[in-house]
């Protein structure tokens, strides 16, 4: 695991509530496309249900970063993009499902008109950064 230093409140920035103002640390940069609600077989999980699409999203990102040698908290940055603001919720609990409150990426969240397909409520994208 590489040594990251999160900064909740650079000065002269209000306090983040959810996440990393700033997040360094030195090592392998690793980088996972946006994820999606789709299980190994490629079907979709959760049809119109924020929660179960954000926990399948999150099970992808696990084994994304697993398969570079990374966990949750190697990631420094995560980007929410969500088909509707009121999903943040869910998206949240499934991240703090995963994320100690202690080791908080940094993170956007984004409403976008559509993703890939209309079925798909979110895609979240993950970088990390893994010790040598």
């Amino acid at each position: 695991m590489s040594e990251l230093t999160r900064i909740p409140a650079p000065d002269g920035v209000a306090p983040a509530a959810a996440y990393s103002h700033v997040v360094l640390g030195t090592g392998r940069f690793v980088a996972v496309s946006g994820q999606l609600a789709l299980d190994e077989d490629g079907k979709l999980v959760g049809a119109g249900d924020p929660p179960a699409q954000a926990r399948q999203v999150f099970e992808n990102l696990r084994r994304c970063l697993a398969a570079a040698g990374a966990t949750f908290d190697d990631v420094v940055k995560l980007t929410f993009f969500v088909t509707d603001m009121a999903h943040m919720p869910a998206v949240r609990a499934a991240r703090d499902a995963h994320i100690r409150a202690d080791r908080l990426p940094a993170a956007s969240a984004v409403q976008v008109a559509a993703l890939v397909r209309p079925e798909f409520l979110m895609e979240i994208e993950a970088y990390a950064v893994v010790g040598e």
